[in-house]
């Protein structure tokens, strides 16, 4: 008996337990969340209705499962360049119902959709440092991104900027053109062996790698001082680790940050190459290049202590490698894509440097002068921009123009839809028509400021400025020696792996010109 009602006693606390614990949840986070939907209710603000504990994500996945038994039709689908329907439906399918801005939730997290143009701008113009990246995000980037300057907040990010921005202003950047050409001539020695190898004057290649290692060896010799050699292990150990982390659906899901074995072995490997090369730095090396830079503003912050200032290093550089060649290669897999799929634009650009570049080689002098070639690379970036959001967290209550943030409210800006709006645009946004971008990004469109394949606002990417170069270095040297067009491997499957990439790869044929 005295067994029976011991345990009565224990099932009765267990239940008040757990009543407890749902009380707990409904008065301190439901509640919460439901007075930040009030607030955005109160402001014409609607969207679909959440369920307890899990808020949208039953119907988000739901719409995710759907579009995926549809078998979508591959060439309309290419010709069309469009895949934020199938990427992202329920953005799309909420749009439909709701509008240009709308919210919605991830269990008790509130989110806002925001693609009105007018909105759009004036979050583009919001100096406020209340308005950062979502911190639950960041949090799940940590191991490859560390607290670096793209996922920091608030004064840290401020700091960082002044240190880090000034290293990719146009002067800096027209400085470092040589280098990208001599990373350059490595790929067309590859690429010319193995036309050779194939013993034809054709030959298929899946470009991507090859771009990803042009890339790399650009961000190690302009920014790092170092041959691509040196830091091949830290960009195979962000790559692996880039895999990982996008294999989960962690911007959308209600799950926190936990972090994986594998990935805390990975994130120590790279830590202890990156501070490796450091090391090697501070010993050898008197180079006034960005890597010095970040010494030397750690040295300087006297806020840092020594392990602060280990870890400002390490995470900084993270974010240079990782950010500074994976962004540029995947732009530069899809430049190449379209330009196998429009071969009268190559023709263009080709006339268009035998005209600027008598020798052969562009330089910082004759870069600006390829226009046609700009045309080219925005045309691209308006198609298939590799950051497919702008994201921001209300870290405070935010006022951007007529519209207050909550406090806690994630904002995401989806960029493929804004640059594919036909009121935007016009009816053939789905098209590529580089000739919109002959008078500039100004005339090319209705609303110039929702072209935002760099992000928006204070936070637009800081090695803007280096891939624009860069891509024309690529594709200069690129063109000038071959012609190519699309394989009949390629298969046009855009994928989000934390970037928008060519799924299975980009398959060119190409055939050097005499």
């Amino acid at each position: 008996m005295d067994v029976y009602i011991v345990l009565r006693i224990i099932s009765s606390m267990a239940v008040v337990g757990l009543v407890g614990f749902y009380l707990h949840l409904y008065s301190t986070v439901w509640l919460k969340s439901e007075r930040v939907r009030r607030k955005l209710r109160l402001q014409g603000i609607k969207g679909p209705a959440p369920t307890f504990l899990y808020g949208n994500l039953p119907e988000m996945q739901k719409i995710q499962q759907l579009q995926e038994l549809k078998t979508p039709n591959l060439q309309a689908d290419f010709i069309a360049h469009d895949y934020t329907s199938t990427l992202f439906p329920y953005f799309e399918h909420w749009r439909k119902q709701y509008g240009l801005v709308y919210t919605y939730s991830t269990g008790m997290r509130q989110h806002l959709y925001v693609n009105n143009p007018e909105l759009v701008k004036e979050m583009n113009q919001c100096m406020s440092l209340d308005l950062g990246k979502p911190t639950y995000v960041s949090k799940r980037l940590a191991p490859m991104l560390g607290n670096g300057i793209v996922r920091s907040n608030g004064i840290v990010w401020s700091q960082q900027r002044k240190i880090v921005a000034p290293e990719f202003f146009s002067d800096k950047v027209k400085g470092m053109v040589s280098l990208m050409l001599e990373s350059g001539q490595t790929l067309l020695r590859k690429w010319e062996d193995l036309i050779e190898a194939q013993g034809s004057v054709t030959a298929e290649i899946q470009v991507d790698e090859d771009l990803r290692d042009f890339s790399a060896d650009v961000i190690s010799r302009t920014c790092f001082g170092s041959s691509y050699v040196k830091g091949k292990e830290i960009f195979k150990k962000l790559r692996i680790l880039q895999e990982v982390i996008s294999q989960q659906n962690f911007l959308f899901s209600n799950l926190g940050g936990l972090k994986k074995q594998n990935e805390k072995g990975l994130e120590r490997e790279i830590e202890t190459l990156i501070w490796e090369a450091v090391k090697e730095r501070e010993s050898s090396c008197d180079q006034k290049d960005l890597l010095q830079k970040i010494l030397e503003g750690a040295i300087n912050d006297q806020t840092l202590g020594n392990g602060s200032s280990k870890q400002f290093i390490v995470d900084n550089c993270k974010n240079i490698y990782f950010a500074g060649h994976e962004s540029t290669a995947v732009a530069a897999s899809w430049c190449l894509m379209l330009l196998a799929l429009h071969p009268e634009w190559q023709a263009r650009i080709r006339t268009e440097l035998a005209q600027a570049c008598p020798d052969g080689l562009p330089d910082s002098n004759t870069l600006p002068q390829l226009k046609t070639m700009a045309m080219v690379i925005q045309e691209v970036m308006r198609l298939y921009p590799p950051a497919a959001f702008v994201s921001r967290e209300a870290l405070e209550d935010t006022q951007v123009g007529n519209m207050t943030f909550p406090k806690g409210v994630c904002l995401w800006t989806l960029i493929p839809t804004l640059h594919r709006d036909t009121e935007t645009w016009g009816p053939d946004a789905n098209e590529f028509k580089p000739e919109r971008f002959t008078d500039g990004v100004s005339k090319a469109c209705k609303f110039p400021h929702v072209y935002i394949p760099f992000g928006l606002g204070p936070r637009t990417c800081l090695g803007k400025n280096l891939a624009m170069v860069e891509l024309k270095v690529v594709l200069s040297l690129v063109i000038s020696k071959f012609s190519f067009t699309l394989s009949p491997k390629y298969k046009h499957s855009p994928a989000y792996k934390l970037i928008v990439v060519p799924g299975n790869g980009v398959h060119i044929l190409i055939q050097k010109i005499c």
